[in-house]
């Protein structure tokens, strides 16, 4: 199963992690240095969550980012569905 929000769509990101050395210039330093460069995941907040759709009168379970949750919370179930359906998803 993919890192992917089904409502929002957002999925893993890319970046890097340095390892810094030395002391930084404000602290008489003369300046920090980047000794080591790794590539890395920054992950979206992800949670499988069971949803009742009262006009369905059924549960579904989605993958939903905590920002996908409080947008439902907000905007409601029903509203949510709509958006994902116009989008192409199956609910």
């Amino acid at each position: 199963m993919s890192r992917i929000c089904a409502l929002t769509g957002k999925k893993p990101k890319f970046g890097r992690s340095y390892s810094l050395r030395g002391i930084a210039k404000k602290k008489k330093g003369i300046g920090l240095k980047i000794t080591g460069c790794t590539n890395r995941r920054f992950l979206p907040n992800l949670k499988s969550k069971r949803l009742w759709i009262p006009e369905e009168k059924r549960f579904v379970t989605l993958r939903l980012s905590v920002a996908a949750i409080r947008t439902i919370d907000k905007n409601g179930i029903a509203a949510a569905v709509r958006q994902m359906r116009k989008a192409g998803k199956t609910v």
